[in-house]
């Protein structure tokens, strides 16, 4: 079992990069194929080459979950990683085709494989993505029918329509070629720089969610000081929402367990301003609220500054600062928001372990299209770096290796 937190030195894939370009160079020449290369030799060394690739991967995603789940790193490894598992075993089918069956199939499919892998891959996972998107739209439905016809309860059925539109797009236009080599090479380069967007994308869609399913349903260890409760608004009487009330009775519940394995008692930090169109702040809504579930009020401390999840996070900091700098901390939020939450606690330094409380079937996954869409908007600099490099390789891939 994977344990969060125990990993002191942070991965990097450095090495892969290392390892990934003279390797990628060396794919191109051999991929033209000069006299005397057999295509064993292909199929074996690309094998090796993608294997190599997808180790390295899926080792870094395990050892940044035991560093600090809560990083863009978790979604990147995770991501694409199964691209890299689908194009091993289109590879590996691909190969079986040249080798038991040369008169058929020549070394040139083994290059439209690696040449296509984008929008192979695209193709390959669409049953996935239809079903996905089929579901995206039956809980988007199902929310603006409970909270309302707002533009936010539709960004679900905006990326379900995109991403259904383009992998038919790309079936559309990739379904027939024809013309001069150089006509050929000019579709061939559009559908291959539009897979490559599309791939970026699809891979970051679901790295995100995979990260944020295993942020929600990982249980910290029962030996926290201190559980930050991030706060969600209120009702217009000042009395917490279903949602909010969903993390403080998370909160309670692990404080209860904590106690029976261990005997050690936590400081709850419940956190939250009062808003414009509030009564009182959440802080103290929350402090009411668990003092009737039987928590006394000198274990509550309220922080009733902060306006969103960052600031939660960088004032509660300062509140457990005050009282035990050493302390462990974990947080209580809702289930799609623990691995956003994890990175603000990250932002400003301070490790702390998430806990998701439960929300209606309907809400969380055009939330966590939300929390995607966040997540996209923010380190844009190793976004563009990675997305730059996939275009640098399928352009390569498209313009100088011979058909």
């Amino acid at each position: 079992m994977i344990k969060f937190d125990t990993r002191d030195k942070k991965p990097n894939l450095y090495h892969a990069a290392v390892f990934s370009v003279p390797a990628a160079v060396f794919l191109v020449f051999l991929l033209n194929r000069p006299a005397g290369v057999d295509s064993l030799l292909v199929c074996a060394y690309l094998f090796v080459y993608f294997t190599v690739m997808l180790i390295m991967l899926i080792r870094a995603f395990v050892h940044q979950l035991e560093y600090n789940p809560y990083s863009y790193n978790t979604i990147i490894y995770m991501g694409f990683s199964l691209f890299l598992l689908a194009v091993i075993f289109i590879h590996l089918y691909k190969t079986y085709q040249v080798l038991h069956y040369p008169d058929q199939y020549s070394i040139n499919v083994i290059h439209d494989a690696v040449m296509n892998s984008a929008s192979n891959y695209m193709l390959l996972s669409f049953p996935f993505i239809f079903v996905f998107s089929v579901g995206l739209c039956i809980s988007n439905i199902a929310l603006i029918r409970h909270e309302g016809r707002r533009f936010v309860n539709i960004l679900g059925i905006i990326l379900s329509f995109m991403l259904v539109a383009g992998a038919l797009l790309l079936y559309r236009f990739d379904y027939y070629a024809s013309g001069s080599v150089r006509e050929i090479m000019i579709h061939d380069l559009l559908k291959n720089l539009f897979s490559a967007v599309y791939l970026y994308f699809e891979c970051m869609m679901i790295g995100t969610i995979i990260a944020d399913v295993i942020a929600a349903v990982h249980e910290p260890d029962k030996d926290k000081d201190f559980l930050i409760i991030l706060g969600c608004g209120l009702k217009n009487d000042g009395t917490p929402t279903p949602l909010l009330q969903a993390r403080i009775d998370r909160a309670v519940e692990f404080d209860r367990r904590q106690r029976e394995e261990t005997g050690k008692e936590l400081i709850f930090i419940v956190s939250g301003g009062q808003g414009p169109d509030e009564i009182t702040a959440e802080s103290t809504a929350m402090k009411n609220y668990l003092m009737e579930k039987g928590i006394e009020e000198r274990r509550i401390v309220e922080e009733n500054q902060s306006e969103d999840t960052l600031e939660n996070m960088r004032f509660s900091k300062e509140k457990i600062m005050q009282i035990n700098p050493d302390g462990k901390v974990a947080f209580s939020t809702t289930n799609y928001h623990v691995f956003r939450s994890g990175l603000c606690a990250r932002r400003v330094k301070m490790k702390a372990a998430g806990m998701g409380a439960p929300t209606k079937w309907y809400f969380w996954p055009n939330a966590s299209v939300r929390e995607f869409v966040g997540l996209l908007t923010e380190h844009r600099g190793k976004q563009a770096l990675i997305f730059i490099g996939m275009i640098v390789f399928y352009t390569v891939m498209t313009l100088t290796v011979s058909r």
